[in-house]
């Protein structure tokens, strides 16, 4: 049996015809969908294809900024946001240093900054710490 599967080309879709071998026909588990441009094109990925499909929503990218609920309606399973942390902590960097470049100190940034507690407690330290501790006294 033949199934027809849209993957995204920079002509928009190309259609695949392929024996499927199992749910998605490529032996996957999932699918990334990449350079999608409408909900309407989300929607035939997950209509055709019965294994979860990504979204990957980057900035700058082809991809429109979709919300969750506006994927989640269209059948998306997971969205990948690969580097929207990365790029906000890149320009607070580089807030930091030009403040410490004109000022000749970090001060001015210094309420911007994650301080030593929040940190801990983000990255569960102390909790780690003590199993550290409990592992080496036996």
């Amino acid at each position: 049996m033949q199934t027809k599967i849209f993957l995204p080309t920079t002509s928009r879709f190309k259609i695949l015809h392929h024996q499927p071998n199992t749910d998605s026909g490529f032996g996957a588990d999932m699918i990334f969908a990449e350079a999608i441009h409408s909900l309407d094109e989300y929607k035939q990925f997950t209509q055709t294809i019965k294994v979860p499909v990504l979204a990957n929503i980057t900035e700058f990218g082809k991809t429109p900024y979709f919300t969750r609920e506006e994927l989640g309606k269209v059948g998306i399973s997971m969205i990948l946001y690969p580097l929207s942390a990365a790029r906000a902590m890149n320009k607070a960097a580089l807030e930091v240093f030009e403040d410490i470049l004109k000022n000749g100190t970090q001060q001015k940034s210094i309420e911007k900054m994650q301080t030593r507690a929040e940190l801990y407690e983000t990255l569960g330290y102390h909790a780690y710490e003590q199993k550290l501790d409990a592992l080496f006294k036996k």
